[in-house]
């Protein structure tokens, strides 16, 4: 089934302004993990934005899991999506770890068993058990970013969004991160839908597309789109160290894969010379 679909969508911020995507047409399959890459100004947080309600298109139709998102039906569509921001602390709204999580499932009525159960759930889904009864400003970023994530997974959706959400993020929290939303994709089946502009997170997904000025410029398997490493370099998407490096010994003649995995390249080197 469709998890989420964009036909011939535009919109743009005030009746003067420039269309911040225009003429899209984009889907995401249920069970799908899809990257969206982009610099600044590409129209993916528009994207994310759109999807989950928050914007309302001004030209064509978003539908989630098959309903077309309307006044109507907003309600209804946001039960079955979840978006997680750039900044968690904008998303804190409870000083404990397990009031936050579950401040989303008492708001939708929940008898507290269920809330309890959902908690429970949310916590151990993103690895956060022992936290339950800490206060949320005493953990680091990527904790804090994980709490995000348990409270939106407490409502059970079927739809994950991450609209940037690893940005404020050092590389051990950014890696901590994407290894909760991969898991679960691969273990809960979550489709999930991640806004980025790291090309290392882009390459765990099972899909990417890029984004340039409001239209969707390149669109394939991560590693097909990474191999394309010139064609990014004009949307302002740059290669990470890693990824130089590989291109730095194929020019040099040493026959490497593209590859963002440090070991994997280690291994591959060794092979070489040996």
């Amino acid at each position: 089934m469709t998890a989420l679909e964009f036909r011939d969508v535009s919109f743009r911020y005030g009746e003067d302004g420039a269309f911040a995507i225009e003429n899209l047409n984009f889907s995401v399959e249920e069970g799908e993990f899809v990257a969206v890459l982009g610099h600044n100004g590409s129209g993916k947080s528009t994207l994310a934005r759109l999807a989950d309600g928050l914007l309302t298109a001004d030209r064509g139709e978003i539908s989630v899991f098959g309903e077309p998102i309307t006044e109507k039906t907003l309600q209804s569509v946001r039960k079955k999506v979840g978006i997680v921001f750039q900044n968690p602390d904008n998303q804190t709204v409870a000083s404990i770890v397990e009031d936050d999580v579950a401040f989303g499932a008492e708001n939708i009525g929940l008898p507290r068993e269920e809330i309890g159960a959902r908690i429970a759930f949310a916590l151990g889904a993103v690895g956060m058990e022992e936290y339950r009864t800490a206060m949320v400003s005493r953990l680091s970023g990527g904790q804090k970013q994980r709490i995000a994530i348990a409270g939106v997974l407490a409502l059970r959706p079927k739809l994950m969004i991450l609209d940037e959400s690893t940005a404020m993020l050092d590389p051990r929290g950014r890696r901590e991160i994407v290894d909760v939303v991969r898991r679960l994709n691969e273990r809960e089946g979550v489709t999930v839908l991640m806004i980025t502009h790291f090309m290392e997170e882009a390459m765990l997904a099972s899909r990417a597309v890029v984004m340039n000025r409001g239209e969707i410029v390149m669109r394939g398997a991560p590693a097909e789109i990474f191999r394309r490493h010139e064609e990014l370099l004009t949307y302002n998407l740059a290669l990470p160290r890693i990824g130089e490096i590989c291109k730095r010994l194929q020019a040099g003649g040493l026959p490497v894969s593209d590859t963002l995995d440090a070991d994997a390249l280690a291994e591959e080197i060794a092979k070489c010379v040996s």
